[in-house]
């Protein structure tokens, strides 16, 4: 027998190596691996609250019609099928209060469909940022878009927030600095997540909103920076102000590219999300996604504009808001009831899937502290480390946070798992 020769080991190019280690598979694989524990971490929606209905009844009417369903099952064009971005402006109008489209100052070339909201976050850091550059966000922040930044070798600086978002007078500083230092140039993006945000469940403040966008505005001397507002939680609204988007703010619709999807406010699994940006922007991130799908998958976008044109969207979004609602107050009801005589402190969310919680400073709450083994493997619930939020390096990140989520457990689980992570920080103050 032959000797089997030795095998070299793959080279990975730079950008594999920006991307290892992401926080999102590790929750994943401890979700898959361990189903008895309640699991307070997963950010998914609930199986209960999916259309499936509507899209076994709009899905068998066009299917019905050949023409029509071999056009759905036909390649799309990469910025998406023009029906559907047709629908999607429609859409974009309502919520934001206009009487037509036309009134929103774009048009179809200003709307790229992505797989998710995701992918487009993700090519706006491909076209945007090179390695080094530098990306605002608030602290804290969606983690899975600080593993975006990393994967493209862009540095996330983060912006103090409060209980009203990100603050203008604090990025104004930041940027300040930057110039100082010599580094303004490397500033290309401000994210920001405007309503609900993941993690922390908080708005950014409508008179911020507006202010925000002029600290970008004034610094903006050689190159425009431009803001990214994630607005995936915007229509799962309990209560509340009604907010206006920062897009709305930017009358010369050249300053805010707007991130949206109906992962949560109606399937995850169809994936369609989209972008409304300028008309040069779109061009380029369409390069970009020409690289990689030629387009979003077709069925999906054209299944999504006809159930907005027959009215059953929003018919299930407001069945949606009542149900989440329900959840949320049944979190923030169990944590006043298992937590009230502890030092913990939890931001009360207007909206989205997320609470807020804060322990103690000196109670860290990451995957390696006692904290979360003892929640995961005496107790049986799971949570969001909240320094995966943060950006920076580890050292430097507030440890004593996490993140909750009332997205897929039932009210009665709710109530459980909030007990099982009350007994947990419980018997870890008493250690500490």
């Amino acid at each position: 027998m032959s000797e089997v020769p030795h095998m070299p080991d793959l080279r990975f190019s730079q950008r594999r190596r920006w991307a290892a280690d992401q926080a999102i598979a590790y929750l994943m694989q401890q979700a898959v691996e361990n189903p008895d524990v309640l699991s307070l971490a997963a950010g998914l929606v609930d199986d209960r609250t999916l259309p499936a209905g509507i899209v076994r009844e709009v899905s068998q009417r066009l299917l019905a019609d050949d023409a029509v369903a071999r056009r759905m099952l036909q390649y799309g064009t990469t910025a998406g099928s023009t029906q559907a971005r047709r629908a999607v402006l429609g859409h974009l109008a309502r919520l934001e209060g206009a009487a037509t489209p036309a009134e929103l100052g774009v048009s179809l070339e200003n709307v790229v469909l992505t797989t998710g909201s995701q992918q487009l976050l993700s090519l706006v850091c491909e076209v945007l940022l090179d390695p080094g550059d530098i990306c605002l966000v608030a602290a804290p922040t969606y983690f899975v878009f600080l593993g975006t930044l990393a994967g493209v070798g862009a540095r996330a600086v983060s912006v103090p927030s409060d209980s009203r978002g990100m603050i203008p007078g604090e990025l104004d500083r930041l940027l300040a600095d930057l110039e100082k230092a010599g580094e303004l140039p490397r500033a290309k993006l401000v994210y920001v997540v405007s309503y609900y945000e993941n993690p922390s469940g908080v708005s950014l403040a409508a008179e911020r909103r507006r202010a925000l966008l002029e600290v970008v505005q004034r610094y903006s001397h050689q190159h425009r920076i431009m803001v990214l507002e994630d607005a995936a939680y915007r229509e799962l609204r309990y209560d509340g102000p009604q907010l206006p988007s920062v897009w709305s703010c930017d009358e010369s619709r050249r300053w805010v590219i707007l991130a949206q999807t109906f992962s949560k406010s109606f399937s995850p699994g169809l994936r369609v999300g989209y972008g409304v940006m300028p008309e040069e922007l779109a061009r380029a991130v369409c390069d970009r996604k020409g690289n990689e799908d030629f387009g979003s998958a077709n069925f999906n976008q054209l299944l999504i504009a006809e159930v907005l044109a027959g009215g059953r969207y929003e018919e299930h979004v407001e069945g949606l808001r009542r149900s989440y609602r329900a959840k949320r107050d049944a979190m923030l009801a169990a944590a006043e009831r298992y937590f009230a005589d502890l030092p913990v402190r939890w931001h009360r969310p207007d909206g989205g899937l997320y609470v807020w919680m804060t322990l103690p400073e000196h109670v860290e709450t990451g995957f390696e502290s006692p904290l979360f083994r003892r929640a995961t493997q005496v107790d049986r619930v799971m949570y969001v480390p909240g320094e995966l939020s943060f950006a920076g390096p580890k050292e430097r990140r507030p440890r004593n946070h996490l993140r909750l989520s009332f997205g897929v457990l039932q009210p009665p689980q709710i109530e459980e798992a909030m007990r099982r992570l009350a007994a947990a920080v419980r018997a870890t103050l008493a250690e500490s």
